[in-house]
């Protein structure tokens, strides 16, 4: 069944008891890191391995997305700076035990690529945030994986 969560806004960012923050180079533009992650949110599960669903919501919005293993999240997005931030929170899920989550993916131009950082910020009880701290070399592979993935994928579309 969902659940309702505690809505935060950015500066949760900064705030949340639990803050796991990734960084990764792509080759591709600030540009075209940004079009896939905001612009073409359906297109998430052909290069983010643990998104199985993702769909844009209210109009771009809102985005409704499914992982691995049946979690669900309905997110609002928070934040939407084209090349530059785009940021959500979960407003609803099937996940036990969080309260609040917001993640934000910044980007960074870095010569001709772009540096993505991406922060994953959440509150719950302590059994919670232990296991999401537990979690986080195999998050931060997934990111890592993501990106490399989705770097691949600009490179073919663009030729280069």
């Amino acid at each position: 069944m969902a659940r309702r969560l505690r809505p935060v806004e950015l500066d949760f960012i900064d705030e949340a008891p639990v803050r796991l923050a990734f960084t990764a180079r792509a080759a591709a533009s600030p540009a075209a890191v940004y079009r896939a992650l905001a612009e073409e949110v359906t297109g998430w599960p052909a290069w983010f391995r643990a998104v199985t669903l993702a769909r844009p919501t209210r109009g771009g919005a809102g985005r409704e997305i499914g992982l691995l293993g049946g979690v669900r999240f309905q997110e609002t997005v928070v934040a939407a700076d084209p090349g530059l931030r785009y940021a959500y929170r979960v407003d609803e899920t099937n996940v036990p035990g969080v309260r609040a989550l917001l993640e934000e993916w910044l980007l960074t131009p870095d010569g001709s690529g772009t540096v993505v950082r991406w922060t994953f910020a959440a509150d719950g009880p302590a059994p919670f945030r232990l296991a999401l701290t537990a979690a986080r070399p195999g998050l931060g592979q997934s990111f890592r994986t993501a990106v490399r993935t989705l770097d691949a994928r600009l490179a073919a579309r663009t030729g280069s």
